[in-house]
């Protein structure tokens, strides 16, 4: 093992390597369209004790097809059948505490190197305030993430940095679900501090970490990572995080940024990623995903090299609707809620994927730096009201929930 494979427990880096699912071979000729058969053909093949091998060229078959009425149709029936009518959000605030990162992706208008025009790094006391003020606008989450910040350490250490940052949180906002630090921020603790991942999962819990947000994933395909994020966490290095953080007992989300080098072959090889880790959850009792959130590419202020390649500011909305359809009829019922994200989709892309097999409009987020800075056209803010109408305008139910699906009260 290499100095940074040291950083996970062995069983965790072996398991990697059994998840992680390879790059199908892209099929010749027409791609057959997709049926109740293929379907149920997928299914079976993605049972626990199947061949892994059985379920590549299926769903390749399927990440294949075009946007199209039958294919909405499927997914939207799919999401029928596992989590019924009811559409829900959550109300939560963003927290990105810093921009300052050592990593440089292809991809991301958001990082800045310390006293670079733009460059922030809030104090805790901001956040504190911020995370006062979410409470009493009604928020029950705090969502919290930054670049990777050499300098964010605490008497030298950089566990005890995020250590205090969750606990000025819960001093200022107390109650409030504290939903932290992408499988790649868990690593750069860990790797800050040369010391075991799992020392800083278990020293966060201990501090008041609730759950994960499952981002750094963007395409777990190697080849697509060399050249879109090099520098970041390799594919396996992000199943390993993520298989350490569930057996710890911590839920997280499960994301993919599609819509800029990708193929549909790198995108089946994520989702039978997500299939293996969610099992491997489940297998040892814990909750794992707890739902998947598709993150469209959006080009309008990321690096020059990367625009030019892609070709487009703005993510193409029927591709991503088809995709959003594709994932609902993957995923199937080992994750079964599904999320648009609204901040790069609008909110009336975002009610259209609920037609396209999703339940969930995401959170009410109140701020937001990361997707915004790259020149999405979905805003930073939403209302309740403004989430609940988008459901109510198709004639779905809908309510409050908690970071993880459970109820919310809600006052009259």
């Amino acid at each position: 093992m290499t100095h940074l494979q040291e950083s996970f427990d062995p069983w965790a880096w072996d398991r990697s390597a059994a998840v992680l699912a390879p790059v199908p071979a892209e099929p010749v000729g027409p791609t057959i369209p997709w049926d109740a058969a293929a379907q149920a053909e997928l299914e079976r093949a993605l049972e626990p004790g199947a061949e892994p091998a059985l379920s590549h060229p299926l769903a390749l078959r399927l990440l294949r097809q075009l946007p199209s009425e039958p294919l909405r149709l499927m997914a939207d029936g799919r999401r029928r059948e596992l989590v019924g009518e009811m559409v829900t959000y959550v109300v939560n605030r963003n927290l990105n505490f810093t921009n300052h990162c050592l990593q440089h992706c292809s991809f991301c208008a958001f990082r800045r190197d310390a006293g670079d025009h733009g460059a922030y790094w809030h104090s805790f006391e901001v956040l504190q305030q911020r995370a006062a003020e979410a409470q009493r606008l009604g928020a029950t989450e705090l969502c919290i993430q930054g670049g990777l910040n050499p300098a964010a350490r605490l008497d030298g250490s950089a566990l005890a940095y995020y250590r205090q940052l969750l606990l000025a949180l819960q001093e200022a906002a107390p109650g409030l679900h504290l939903h932290a630090f992408s499988p790649q921020e868990l690593l750069f603790i860990a790797q800050q501090d040369q010391r075991p991942l799992q020392a800083v999962i278990d020293g966060l819990i201990e501090a008041g970490l609730g759950s994960v947000p499952g981002t750094a994933a963007e395409v777990l395909s190697e080849p697509v990572r060399q050249r879109l994020c090099p520098e970041k966490l390799s594919a396996r290095e992000w199943c390993a995080v993520v298989l350490q953080v569930h057996r710890s007992g911590l839920p997280s989300t499960a994301t993919l940024m599609a819509g800029h080098i990708e193929s549909p072959a790198d995108r089946a090889a994520h989702l039978l990623t997500l299939v293996a880790l969610q099992q491997e959850a489940w297998q040892h009792q814990h909750t794992g995903f707890s739902e998947f959130v598709l993150l469209p590419f959006i080009g309008a202020q990321a690096p020059a090299a990367l625009r030019q390649r892609v070709g487009r500011d703005q993510p193409d909305r029927p591709a991503m609707l088809a995709l959003t359809a594709q994932a609902r009829l993957l995923l199937g019922r080992w994750i079964v809620n599904h999320q648009p994200s609204w901040v790069k989709l609008t909110l009336d892309g975002a009610r259209e994927a609920l037609r396209w097999g999703c339940n969930d409009l995401g959170g009410t987020l109140m701020e937001e730096s990361i997707t915004s800075m790259a020149g999405a056209q979905g805003g930073t803010c939403q209302s309740p009201a403004a989430l609940r109408a988008a459901a109510t305008s198709l004639g779905r139910p809908v309510r409050q929930r908690s970071t993880l699906y459970g109820a919310v009260a809600v006052c009259a």
